[in-house]
């Protein structure tokens, strides 16, 4: 055998080799396609599974409010000099005419005292409307009440206060505090 001879030879191995090589290598492509189609469809097919089997379960429940305030409010009440102690908030002209009920967490400090607190309305109207609140727990309890309980106001697109008032003819005792938590109203 010649150069000649070996060069063709070891150029025919080579070239045999590269093309078997490409021929490999073109089947990989084929089948990374085909394994991400795959994955795409189980991935799609889980989806519309999973979100088939949320449609059937009940919405959970909630609400919308607005928090009027993030505060725990404390009415420190002393009857000696004065008659009623208030605590407001200052609303500002709040639009709330979108919304259907104030809600409120309330409880009192005395164990024997019996207390009855006023809430208030009071709009850029001066409407003005009040509830009364019973025979307030010593333990935290939440109370919500309906717009449509004060009468006494017509247009909510303009409320200027919310008032929080203890008045000495509604307690039992003539000093005592009232705590106020999570102030909302709720659509």
């Amino acid at each position: 055998m010649d150069k000649k001879d070996i060069y063709e030879h070891l150029a025919k191995i080579y070239l045999d080799a590269s093309s078997k090589r490409k021929k490999r290598n073109k089947g990989y492509p084929n089948l990374l396609k085909n394994v991400l189609l795959v994955s795409l469809v189980l991935v799609f097919g889980l989806s519309v599974a999973l979100l088939a089997t949320l449609q059937k379960e009940e919405p959970f429940n909630s609400e919308l409010i607005l928090v009027l305030s993030p505060d725990v409010l404390k009415i420190n009440f002393d009857f000696n000099p004065a008659k009623k102690e208030i605590y407001y908030l200052d609303l500002n002209k709040l639009n709330l005419s979108r919304y259907k009920t104030l809600g409120f967490s309330l409880k009192k400090a005395n164990h024997n005292d019996n207390i009855a607190l006023r809430v208030e309305f009071i709009t850029a109207f001066k409407e003005k409307s009040e509830f009364y609140f019973k025979d307030i727990p010593h333990k935290w309890q939440d109370y919500k009440i309906n717009f449509s309980e004060f009468g006494g106001i017509s247009d909510w697109s303009r409320v200027t206060r919310l008032a929080f008032i203890v008045e000495e003819w509604n307690t039992t005792e003539k000093r005592g505090v009232v705590y106020i938590d999570n102030v909302r109203v709720i659509k």
